[in-house]
């Protein structure tokens, strides 16, 4: 009888596992509070209560849908408004530009035109996929960051905070940029800078950026609505990573300083504000 209780004894031992920490259960307990569709308004509002409510169940469909819808929206509605006229002149003054096809005949330049003229339109159909693959890669830089502070988000919590925290500058920058390109006269939109947005929330505003592309393209960082974003961005990883707020802001700027560095290089190169 004493062996068959401790038989027992040593296969409940064998089979008992420890019970979950007190967050972990909390987590795995407690249902989402709120829909989809009521996170895209509280973002705005209450954005600490809205990523506390993507911590308990992360999701990204419909505000990431959103996004795509209005940046291909601009897109081809820059391209109806600015013509093919505006971005032959575009193609033309680039070639004009480069040191490297100085040498080119008439007919060269014009076949190198032609050629992007078509690339231009065919990307068009392309911006859905990549804005998809800038969300992806946001959130995994998010994420990698998270789990170099400590923090405990999977990688669809760093999706989470990198889509709600572009979400609201995105939707107001884009319902901005929808009212200036139908009320702005053709000839005064710049066809190389407009294609990313006409809304100027930075003092690159009183810069002219064809003479001094780089010194545009660091003022424009002091933008409105990146710096909403990078607010939105340091308050969701704290939030969904459980991480600190010095921590937080850390990798926010460390991202951040990354983009603007390559922003920099890419305007050095190619004489266009980015």
């Amino acid at each position: 009888m004493n062996e068959e209780n401790s038989n027992l004894t040593e296969q409940n031992q064998g089979e008992w596992q420890a019970p979950p920490s007190p967050e972990n259960l909390k987590t795995i307990q407690e249902p989402a509070q709120m829909s989809e569709a009521a996170t895209l308004g509280s973002i705005f509002f209450e954005p600490g209560r809205t990523f506390e409510d993507l911590r308990r169940k992360p999701r990204f469909i419909l505000a990431a849908a959103i996004m795509i819808i209005l940046g291909t929206t601009y897109i081809f509605l820059f391209a109806n408004k600015v013509g093919d006229a505006g971005f032959r002149r575009l193609a033309a003054e680039q070639l004009d530009k480069s040191a490297q096809t100085q040498s080119l005949s008439s007919e060269q330049k014009q076949q190198s035109i032609e050629i992007s003229m078509t690339a231009n339109r065919v990307t068009r159909y392309f911006v859905p996929l990549f804005i998809i693959i800038a969300l992806a890669l946001g959130g995994l830089f998010y994420w990698l960051g998270s789990k170099a502070m400590g923090g405990s988000a999977s990688f669809l919590h760093g999706v989470s905070a990198w889509v709600y925290s572009s979400f609201p500058p995105t939707v107001v920058a884009s319902i901005a940029n929808f009212i200036i390109l139908f009320i702005k006269p053709v000839d005064e939109i710049d066809v190389a800078t407009g294609q990313r947005g006409l809304v100027n929330a930075n003092p690159s505003f009183f810069i002219d950026g064809a003479q001094s592309p780089v010194l545009a393209t660091l003022l424009g960082t002091f933008d409105f609505f990146l710096i909403w974003g990078w607010i939105l961005a340091a308050i969701g990883l704290q939030k969904l990573g459980k991480i600190s707020s010095g921590s937080a802001w850390a990798i926010v700027l460390i991202i951040a300083l990354l983009g603007i560095t390559f922003r920099i290089i890419t305007a050095l190169f190619t004489g266009i504000p980015v």
